[in-house]
Formats: structure tokens, sequence, C-alpha cells
């Protein structure tokens, strides 16, 4: 299994996400801390979601975002999607 990895702007070393809490349905904070001991350098990160990429099969009423224009659609057609959702991983993250 493919894990998101999170790397340190200073010393490229991996990122741990320390803790994390969710503040709005479409917004989680998450504390993260580099992994190399010698940069030791800490952050506090959001994550947005922010545009609909495809409609969901369960749809919700009271969830409403914008949709992705067909730029950002064909985008993430060519990124790659060998990594985990992101919020079950920093759930996993936590867990450690």
């Amino acid at each position: 299994m493919s894990t998101y990895k999170l790397v340190c702007p200073h010393c490229h070393s991996r990122m741990r996400i320390r803790t994390s809490e969710g503040t709005h349905i479409f917004l989680r904070v998450a504390y993260l801390q580099c992994t190399n001991e010698a940069c030791g350098w800490s952050v506090r990160a959001e994550f947005e979601m922010t545009h609909e990429m495809s409609p969901s099969g369960m749809a919700n009423p009271t969830v409403k975002l914008p949709i992705a224009n067909v730029a950002q659609r064909r985008a993430a057609m060519l990124s790659p999607t060998d990594h985990p959702d992101l919020l079950d991983q920093l759930e996993m993250e936590r867990a450690i």
C-alpha cells in the first residue's frame, strides 16, 4: 500500500501528522512534524475540500461544493491515483 507523502520543504524528509481535527465539514486542521530530528520543523496545515470532481452516488442535499471546471477535472485524471484518500491517511497517522 502506498502512503500519501507530505515532504518537509526545508530538508525534504517525510512529514508526519501528529494530530488533526475537523473544524468544518470541508476543512481539517493538522499539525505536522518533520521526521528528521536534526530539522525538527513543525507546522499547522489545513486540508480543504474545494470542488466537486464527480457527483456522489449517495448525495447529501446539505453538501454543496462548486463543481470543478473542465480543466480541473482533466488535471485530476492525469494525476497519480496510487495514494489513499487524504482523510483516511490523516486518521491512520493519528492512530499511530
